[in-house]
């Protein structure tokens, strides 16, 4: 799935009043880390799709082909609402007119403006836990 015109809020039961940026762990990339690099150094180059192949890439250390991303693809993926970018690190992801994608820190103005912008979808990242 790949939305267009559409802003996805951090998660109501996020932890973080202020966006940070997601740190390798053990010296190892994490995925959320690797989508907060490839997006926050290229706002509106990638869409979902080739953010999460992407960071299939770079986790197992592969090269891309065709075949290696149809395969990727066979299979659904979740989407950037279930990220821990949304969940845990209080960014809200953007996507334009093309379905490419940027990300802003919860606490900036652009946020809030995306939260009061006609013709942009608002979506709420999913929570961590259950009610």
């Amino acid at each position: 799935m790949s939305y267009k015109n559409t802003f996805i809020k951090v998660s109501e039961d996020s932890p973080i009043t202020s966006a940070v940026a997601p740190l390798p762990r053990n010296g190892k990339p994490t995925t959320a880390s690797i989508e907060y690099d490839l997006i926050s150094k290229n706002p509106y180059k990638y869409t979902q799709d080739d953010v999460q192949f992407e960071t299939y890439l770079i986790k197992n250390q592969m090269n891309s082909t065709d075949e290696l991303r149809q395969q990727f693809f066979s299979k659904p993926k979740a989407c950037f609402r279930a990220s821990p970018l949304v969940k845990k690190f209080g960014w809200g992801i953007h996507y334009d007119a093309d379905g490419k994608i940027a990300l802003f820190e919860v606490e900036s103005e652009n946020y809030n403006g995306f939260l009061h912008t006609d013709g942009i979808t608002l979506l709420k990242g999913m929570r961590s836990k259950r009610k």
